[in-house]
C-alpha cells in the first residue's frame, strides 16, 4: 500500500503562484501566463506523485490558469466586441495576487515580532539562524522544499520509476536513519543527504521523512545564503525557550 501524507504546512495555491513569479523573476503586473501555468502543472504532478493530499483548490486554480491561457491565445481579431469588453484576461488573477501578496507580506511581519526579546529573555545569544516559525520552516516555503527535490530528482537514474510501494525502504525506515545522522553531525544540507546514485524511490521516500520530521517538530529547516537549505536537530535549549515563550503568551493571555 502506497505511503500518503497530509501536511498542515502546505501553503495554498496563491503560494505557489507568488512562489513561481518570483522564481522567473517576472513582473506580477505582466505574467506570462503560458510558461506559469505550465510550471505549475508540473508542481501539482510532482506533489501528486508523492502522494501527498492536495486541496481542490490547487486543481481549480489550474483550471483557472488554463481557462487564462486559452483565452491569450485566441486570435485578437476573433470576437473583436466581446475582446474589449472582457479586457486583459490576466487583470483579476493579478488583482487577486497583489492583495493576498498584501496581507501575506503584512502576516509575516507581524510574525516577526517575536516575544523572545521583548516580554522574554535568556542569557545569552540566540543566533539568527536558529530563530524558527512555528511550522519549522525558517524563511522557507514547501514550494522551496519541492524545488530543492526536482533538482535531486534530475540528476537521479531516468530508469527508476517513483513507485514507492516497490521500494524496499519505508518512510519509518528513512525517519529513524535521518534522526541518527542529525544526532551525529548536528546538521546537514538538504543535497548532501542525496548520493549520486540514489534512485528516484529512495528521494521521494527520504522527502517524505523529512516532511514528517517537520510537522513533528523534531527537525527545523532554514535557508542558508550559503549553502543553501539546511536542515538541523533543535537542541534541549531552543525547546525550553519555546516552551518558556508559551507560557508567558498564556500568562500575559
Amino acid at each position: 500500500m502506497d505511503y500518503k501524507v497530509k501536511l498542515e504546512i502546505f501553503e495554498g495555491p496563491m503560494d505557489l503562484l507568488l512562489h513561481l513569479i518570483k522564481r522567473n523573476e517576472v513582473d506580477i503586473y505582466d505574467i506570462p501566463i503560458a510558461t506559469i501555468t505550465e510550471q505549475y502543472l508540473e508542481y501539482i504532478e510532482l506533489i501528486k506523485s508523492l502522494n501527498l493530499d492536495i486541496a481542490g483548490e490547487f486543481l481549480l486554480m489550474a483550471a483557472t490558469l488554463i481557462h487564462i491561457k486559452s483565452k491569450m491565445l485566441l486570435p485578437l481579431n476573433e470576437e473583436p466586441e466581446e475582446a474589449e469588453d472582457e479586457g486583459d484576461p490576466r487583470e483579476e488573477l493579478i488583482r487577486r495576487l497583489i492583495e493576498y501578496k498584501k496581507y501575506k507580506d503584512g502576516a509575516i511581519q507581524l510574525a516577526g515580532r517575536r516575544l523572545l526579546g521583548r516580554d522574554v529573555f535568556i542569557r545569552g545569544i540566540v543566533p539568527t539562524d536558529e530563530i524558527e516559525g512555528e511550522d519549522g520552516l525558517v524563511d522557507l516555503s514547501v514550494f522551496d522544499l519541492i524545488e530543492a527535490l526536482r533538482e535531486v530528482l534530475e540528476k537521479a537514474p531516468n530508469d527508476i520509476s517513483l513507485n514507492l510501494s516497490a521500494e524496499k525502504f519505508t518512510v519509518i525506515d528513512k525517519i529513524n536513519r535521518l534522526m541518527e545522522v542529525l544526532r551525529d553531525i548536528k546538521n546537514t544540507t538538504f543535497h548532501s543527504l542525496f548520493s549520486n546514485d540514489t534512485t528516484k524511490g529512495e528521494i521521494v521516500v527520504t522527502f517524505l521523512a523529512i516532511l514528517e520530521l517537520v510537522k513533528m517538530k523534531m527537525i527545523r529547516i532554514y535557508q542558508s545564503e550559503d549553502v543553501g537549505i539546511r536542515i538541523y536537530m533543535p537542541d534541549k535549549s531552543e525547546d525550553e525557550i519555546d516552551s518558556s515563550t508559551t507560557t508567558k503568551t498564556e500568562e500575559h493571555g
